[in-house]
């Protein structure tokens, strides 16, 4: 007895079937994908704030609670809302009485690798830069990250002159960094020996976002004011 042969499917049908299969897979992926982004993005953002909020209690000890302002070229007004991209963000730290105790700023530069972003912070009282930390970078291991550890690198920003000139207008002199052990000026960075590019990215970021924040910063201080408790 012979057994029926079925007839061959039409190659058309057959790719279409495979498509129809394959957009299927591509919908279920999709919604996969959409599900864990959905489900993650909150405890990712969490987990952002709070890096933020450690570095910014790092940078000013005696900081508590802060909260988030940006510097525009109409002034310096709370963040929130539709994002200024020509903006500089930065953080106003008070204590545990909600006394401002420090400011900490965004910066960033191109480094050797890559863009080094940092957070640096600003004392009102001594108009000085008193600190800085990486929060993104790709530089070198053992090389461009000696930024965060080199002791005599970081005394460069125990109090480095960060004043304005006698019009408000922008910096008094410009943050430079310089070759290793040739800075004279208490706007001067002696740069790391070996990692001048990286050092001079920390400068840069520094120099670029303070020559803009500053001026717009300082003359409105009271602004900021006494935390309500």
């Amino acid at each position: 007895m012979n057994t029926p042969v079925a007839p061959p499917v039409p190659q058309a049908t057959a790719a279409t079937s495979l498509l129809k299969a394959l957009g299927i897979v591509s919908s279920v992926c999709g919604l996969i994908i959409v599900a864990a982004y959905q489900g993650t993005y909150d405890a990712a953002a969490a987990n952002r704030r709070l890096a933020l909020e450690r570095t910014v209690f790092a940078l000013i000890p005696q900081a508590k609670s802060m909260d988030a302002w940006q510097a525009t070229a109409q002034g310096i007004q709370p963040a929130g809302g539709e994002a200024d991209a020509k903006a500089v963000k930065f953080y106003a730290a008070y204590d545990a009485q909600g006394a401002l105790a420090g400011i900490a700023a965004e910066g960033a530069a191109k480094g050797y690798a890559d863009t080094v972003k940092i957070l640096y912070s600003y004392a009102p009282a001594c108009r000085c830069i008193t600190g800085f930390g990486v929060v993104a970078s790709k530089e070198t291991p053992g090389i461009g990250d000696k930024v965060t550890s080199d002791k005599t690198f970081l005394a460069n920003f125990e109090a480095l002159d960060a004043r304005l000139d006698a019009e408000l207008a922008g910096l008094a002199n410009a943050i430079q960094v310089v070759k290793h052990g040739s800075k004279t000026q208490p706007w001067q960075i002696d740069a790391i020996a070996g990692a001048t590019i990286t050092s001079r990215a920390v400068g840069k970021a520094i120099n670029d976002s303070a020559r803009r924040l500053l001026p717009k910063l300082v003359p409105e201080l009271e602004k900021l004011g006494k935390k309500a408790s």
